[in-house]
């Protein structure tokens, strides 16, 4: 099964809320997911990013792959460098 860390849009028209969401690849986007890792809402000036690491981490390290915005959610977030500094860890205690 391929797993993807991705947005799920909520909100009303014009009103766009996101949560982020590990689900199957083959799901729809609104559909079934397995776990909510956190929110992201585009309009408030800054936008706000909430996204529990130890949850995220998690799915990394599993294999989820996330979609080109969730990287970017992320990366902004100081989780794809936190994922990294683990790996580099872990290949050099081997």
């Amino acid at each position: 099964m391929a797993v993807r860390i991705r947005l799920k849009r909520m909100g009303a028209k014009k009103a766009p809320f996101y949560r982020v969401v590990v689900a199957d690849s083959r799901s729809p986007r609104d559909g079934r997911f397995i776990d909510e890792i956190g929110t992201y809402n585009p309009l408030t000036d800054p936008a706000k990013i909430a996204i529990d690491e130890d949850k995220a981490l998690h799915w990394l390290q599993s294999g989820a792959q996330p979609s080109d915005m969730v990287r970017h959610l992320f990366n902004q977030a100081g989780i794809l460098k936190k994922h990294h500094e683990a790996k580099l860890q872990k290949s050099s205690a081997q």
